[in-house]
């Protein structure tokens, strides 16, 4: 059975990278049919490859193979992994953390440790520094066209011995609410949280009430304001902040037009926090 091939990279499209992966793939099988995530994780960002990971996956169909390289570890010791996530989908990645939004949402239920002496491309034993290329692409194609199973991509491992990064879980009380910032909206620098829109529903908060936020980097408050929980933008004058459920049900920050990242040069990960007050 053919499977999808879905590619994403921090490699960017201004070079041959991305069409040398595609172009591994389709030698593997002409009729296989392959698709981009992105390419413009921001170069070494496996915090960000995870989330994309977790933010496109329930989309596609069960079985379908991503590949996911964002390897800064590249040519080291670090392992190259396929897993199987408990959605049914496939994900062939270096072993790096890059699967930690997935292993939180999703569950990882199989892991194999990627076999290069069979799972690498013909000729390509002495490039250390292209494994997106020669490893991954060249896997993940085999394993979504048919050419190998699951278990032929290598040995089982253990899958509670993955890379995992560090994440603070949201916390709800009757009054507070507090998260991380899990990732940008990019294009139009929106603050996209790892807070559940029924911790709100919780705390009895509704559309149009006005609420304190505090945005906290490292424990230090970089940011303090009050504004309206609205169902969109609409809700708010151009250049006023507002919040919001975005599309993944979670809670976001925006200035109506735009960008809140950069007016308050705010960024992402576990330790950059968020508070919401009534």
């Amino acid at each position: 059975m053919t499977r999808a091939l879905v590619l994403q990279s921090d490699f960017g499209i201004s070079d041959g990278a991305v069409s040398a992966m595609h172009g591994v793939a389709h030698s593997v099988d002409h009729q296989l049919s392959i698709f981009d995530l992105t390419h413009d994780i921001p170069p070494f960002n496996i915090w960000e490859g995870s989330y994309r990971l977790w933010q496109t996956m329930a989309y596609w169909a069960e079985g379908t193979v991503f590949v996911s390289v964002v390897d800064p570890g590249v040519g080291s010791t670090r392992k190259s992994i396929g897993v199987k996530t408990g959605s049914g989908h496939f994900v062939i990645t270096p072993d790096n953390g890059t699967l930690t939004h997935i292993a939180r949402t999703e569950g990882i239920v199989e892991v194999r440790e990627i076999d290069e002496k069979v799972n690498r491309l013909p000729r390509s034993g002495e490039s250390y520094t292209f494994h997106g290329r020669d490893v991954y692409a060249y896997t993940g194609a085999r394993l979504a066209a048919g050419v190998i199973t699951f278990e032929e991509v290598g040995p089982a491992l253990d899958p509670g011995s993955i890379e995992r990064i560090s994440v603070k879980d949201p916390y709800v009380d009757e009054s507070t609410v507090s998260g991380i910032i899990d990732i940008l909206d990019i294009r139009f620098g929106n603050l996209w949280t790892n807070i559940p829109r029924e911790f709100f529903k919780q705390m009895g908060i509704r559309y149009g009430d006005t609420l304190n936020v505090f945005i906290l980097h490292n424990g230090d408050e970089v940011y303090h304001n009050s504004m309206t929980f609205g169902r969109s933008f609409a809700d708010t004058h151009k250049g006023e902040p507002l919040v919001y459920v975005n599309s993944l049900d979670n809670l976001a920050v925006a200035i109506n037009q735009g960008s809140f990242a950069r007016a308050y040069n705010i960024r992402t990960g576990s330790n950059w926090t968020i508070q919401f007050e009534k």
